[in-house]
């Protein structure tokens, strides 16, 4: 959308270009081609000095209220955001969130400052200023990375890069000798303030690393680093590298632990399912037993019917009540045939009648003889 170029101010401080005053007939059209905001996020952020606006319409001055309400609407807010970012972390990223979404149409400038002004005023850092850079052009909300930023803003800065608007803590940011380096900028109402996240920050992870030196110095030792790299001396080393011989035996014997709890456990669930199993095969060989032995039993049966037939095999059979007769022999002579009768006889009365009866029975053998 192209906008009217113009020197003269309504009286409320609004460029006429922005009222309801009808342009006049020397304006010239020009038309916006400040940089838009990233729409993929296939690539990092670009270098301000890859990409800079080169708009040569004048770039009016807004006030927050009309940036919220999306005016302009032919070109984005620029806000810029400046830090050290040094391990960038999130306390960073929700800073720049912030900065990024404050109005409906923002293009997100970040300025980093370079290794020489950040020792200078602040101290000496874990990442250097190429490491920095680039940990910015990896983050989402960055549409366009300042290197080497100035410490304090200048009025010639914000011209050079058409800043609207500055997006910081309201925290006063007291550094090289001043009570807060953005007092002018608060004071000409481009200062947008944003909250810091607690609990996060550069220096808490400084300390982290600081209060436990000798886990990450044995760490590193353990992974290949050099006592020299690690600016350990020697007797630290000594001492650090047994401590990791500690720590392999104390690791070693708990997985020992593990393993025989491990083992422990599965010997209690098979001896579980050994005894299930031995007590229903017991169960069902005693069954079996009962059913083969038992009172109403089919080995009993089967012995009775053997121990029968055994009976009926061994048992001699009845004698017939007369014997047959003999075949008379040429050279004998025949002998009488007798009948074998039982005779029925009372039995004695007394001693002397049986020695009486035995006496006659004898003689009466002797007659037949």
């Amino acid at each position: 959308m192209p906008v009217l170029t113009t020197d003269a101010e309504s009286e409320t401080g609004i460029p006429k270009s922005l009222s309801n005053e009808p342009p006049s007939e020397t304006m010239e059209e020009i038309e916006h081609t400040c940089p838009q905001p990233r729409l993929t996020l296939t690539a990092p952020a670009p270098f301000a000095d890859e990409t800079s606006c080169q708009c040569q319409a004048p770039h009016e001055k807004l006030t927050i209220a009309q940036a919220r309400l999306g005016t302009p609407v032919d070109r984005p807010v620029r806000v810029y955001a400046d830090g050290i970012f040094d391990l960038f972390h999130s306390g960073h990223a929700r800073a720049l969130m912030q900065a990024k979404t404050l109005f409906p149409n923002s293009y997100l400038l970040v300025g980093v400052c370079s290794d020489d002004l950040t020792h200078k005023f602040k101290g000496f850092t874990v990442m250097n200023e190429a490491e920095r850079y680039e940990a910015l052009r990896h983050c989402r909300y960055v549409d366009e990375v300042i290197r080497d930023a100035p410490w304090t803003l200048t009025p010639e800065f914000l011209e050079k890069h058409k800043i609207d608007f500055v997006a910081h803590d309201d925290i006063p940011y007291s550094s090289a000798g001043s009570d807060d380096v953005y007092k002018h900028i608060k004071e000409a109402g481009m200062f947008v303030p944003t909250q810091r996240t607690e609990g996060i920050s550069t220096s808490d992870i400084i300390t982290r690393i600081v209060r436990d030196y000798d886990v990450y110095a044995r760490r590193n030792l353990q992974r290949g680093y050099t006592a020299k790299e690690l600016n350990v001396s020697f007797i630290n080393e000594k001492k650090y590298r047994f401590q990791n011989q500690v720590d392999k035996m104390k690791e070693k014997v708990k997985n020992v632990e593990e393993r025989s709890k491990e083992f422990v456990n599965r010997v209690e669930e098979k001896s579980h399912d050994l005894i299930q199993k031995w007590e229903e095969k017991s169960r069902e060989f005693i069954g079996n037993f009962l059913e083969l032995f038992g009172p109403d039993g089919a080995w009993k049966q089967m012995f009775q019917e053997r121990s029968s037939r055994m009976l009926q095999a061994l048992s001699p059979k009845q004698s017939p009540v007369s014997s047959p007769t003999r075949s008379r022999s040429p050279s004998r002579s025949p002998s009488p045939t007798f009948s074998w009768l039982p005779l029925k006889t009372s039995p004695p009365s007394s001693p002397k009648a049986a020695s009486a009866s035995i006496s006659s029975m004898s003689e009466g053998d002797e007659d037949e003889k």
